[in-house]
């Protein structure tokens, strides 16, 4: 038991480390969450928000943006999270940019920097072949439809950006999820957001070992 705690400290060590690499240290955290109508973006973004306010106690703010249509056409959502006030909603450059559709990845792939996080649905998005940074994908919509819930892919991608990011705490997101899905549905739900946090902690765990690799031997991965 202890030697398992011992690798569980070691692994969230490396995995702070990891993200604290790929971004500044300002506790000030800009989300993109971009999608189609219809896959729950908005839903997605207030999830994030509510969980950064309710359970992780800090500020939060939120910004919708439609398509000309409600269902099938582009949509965004803007999510800041910080321990300071915020006084302007508006992303315009995200640390974090969360794609599930590939009119998204090419509306605002611009938009990012190098040391941003790309997220993206792996079955809807294709990055270009030249995009000079380290990406994540998931299969969301492939997984929620195993699930027999094609429309908690935006739950899955959820839970897997707060595994690659910890931009929320696990409990706060949890709960977050919880309070903002249909009665009856929690469970399914619960199933959904754990599905994609543990296919990120698997991924970082890959990452985190070629990259090991790689320092042993002196070889580039």
């Amino acid at each position: 038991m202890i030697k398992f705690v011992d690798q569980l400290k070691t692994f969230n060590q490396k995995k702070n480390k990891f993200m604290t690499d790929s971004q500044d240290t300002d506790q000030t955290k800009k989300i993109i969450v971009t999608g189609f109508g219809g896959q729950g973006i908005i839903l997605a973004g207030k999830i994030l928000g509510k969980a950064a306010a309710l359970g992780d106690h800090r500020e939060s703010t939120l910004v919708e943006s439609y398509g000309p249509e409600s269902r099938g056409g582009s949509c965004s959502a803007q999510v800041i999270i910080s321990d300071k006030l915020i006084y302007y909603p508006y992303v315009k450059q995200p640390d974090i940019l969360v794609c599930m559709s590939q009119s998204g990845y090419e509306k605002f792939i611009s938009t990012i920097l190098k040391k941003s996080v790309l997220l993206i649905d792996r079955d809807l998005v294709q990055p270009a072949r030249k995009l000079n940074m380290e990406y994540f994908a998931i299969p969301a919509t492939r997984k929620a439809e195993e699930l027999g819930k094609k429309m908690m892919a935006n739950i899955i991608m959820m839970g897997f950006a707060v595994s690659i990011t910890g931009v929320v705490s696990q409990e706060a997101a949890h709960k977050a999820v919880l309070g903002s899905v249909p009665k009856g549905t929690e469970k399914l739900n619960t199933e959904a957001f754990y599905k994609g946090y543990d296919y990120g902690i698997a991924l970082l765990k890959r990452r985190f070992a070629k990259k090991a690799a790689g320092q042993a031997t002196g070889a580039i991965l």
